[in-house]
């Protein structure tokens, strides 16, 4: 069976759509000589009309791109860096995003913000190691953060295709992964629509991205003594609350483990929202980067700052008592 690594399933996603779609276009820094792998091979099939290269500077180019889906394209927008939409945000959440709904649907805003590599990077330092998903969803932007190279094919073709802004983070973390496909068999992902990675009787642990991998990980580790589930929202917003209310129904305990900082992090909506909505067995966990956290350039302090698997694991053991 073939095997599909993360960047190859975002690059195939890329050009299956700009087959399907010549609405479909792309726009970044530097993509016709893909730099960061996604954009290979694009401008030779589909032509400099279609993947262009933009100046740097990137309040222009995303507003250019509003106005761009907004005339009937669909475009894509590659940012290298995540702290780059902290440049943007205001032309991401307040235009792109309200069109639709300032005008009652009568404009379609159909813009696709790819980040290759989001969080950290070895060597990246602090302002290019951001994960700001949250920020994102709490603004009620579409936001999806897919682990597997089939996820992120599915979740880039149905955010492509959806008429509202939808960002899609494709962590460092997780851009390394491959997987035995069928080709054939690369689907769509609908937004808001979670997956169990491993079923499980005695806690459930939500995580984010790369981190799932983290979570099955502790899941065999622990395998003998506490059954886990480990389980992937892949859309943070739309979130698949039915689908983790189910686990919980089962597990009745939660862990949550997310790659971003912890105040207003998406970990605490979700342990907010379980809360409110049932009884748990054991006050729920979180494990995450620390408050208003930034990564050092030194490669160990960087890592003493991630969430780790051992945090992981401890609270998985804290809530299974």
């Amino acid at each position: 069976m073939p095997i599909l690594s993360y960047l190859k399933a975002l690059n195939r996603a890329l050009a299956s759509e700009m087959e399907r779609d010549p609405a479909v276009c792309v726009f970044g820094e530097d993509i016709r000589v893909a730099v960061s792998n996604v954009t290979t091979g694009l401008v030779k099939k589909f032509g400099p009309e279609r993947v262009v290269d933009m100046p740097i500077s990137e309040q222009a180019f995303t507003s250019f791109a509003t106005g761009a889906a907004l005339a009937g394209q669909r475009p894509v927008i590659e940012f290298q860096i995540p702290s780059l939409l902290f440049l943007v945000f205001e032309q991401i959440a307040n235009q792109a995003h309200k069109f639709s709904l300032m005008t009652g649907g009568q404009a379609k805003v159909p813009v696709t913000y790819l980040l290759p590599s989001s969080g950290s990077r070895v060597g990246w330092a602090g302002q290019h190691s951001d994960h700001p998903y949250s920020l994102f969803a709490h603004v009620g932007i579409k936001t999806v953060v897919p682990a597997t190279p089939t996820d992120a094919y599915g979740l880039l073709v149905t955010a492509i295709r959806d008429d509202d802004p939808v960002i899609m983070f494709a962590p460092a973390g997780a851009v390394s992964r491959r997987e035995d496909v069928d080709f054939g068999q690369l689907a769509p992902v609908p937004l808001g629509s979670g997956r169990v990675h491993r079923s499980g009787d005695d806690v459930t642990v939500v995580a984010v991205g790369h981190l799932v991998h983290e979570a099955i990980a502790v899941a065999d580790e622990l395998a003998g003594n506490i059954s886990v589930e480990v389980f992937d929202p892949r859309s943070l917003y739309p979130f698949d609350w039915a689908g983790l209310t189910a686990s919980l129904e089962r597990t009745r305990r939660l862990v949550v483990i997310d790659d971003s900082n912890r105040t207003c992090g998406i970990g605490a909506e979700i342990i907010a929202t379980m809360v409110e909505q049932m009884t748990l067995a054991a006050p729920p966990k979180r494990v995450t980067r620390p408050d208003g956290a930034v990564l050092p350039f030194a490669r160990s302090l960087d890592l003493a700052v991630q969430p780790t698997r051992a945090q992981l694991r401890a609270a998985v053991e804290e809530v299974a008592k």
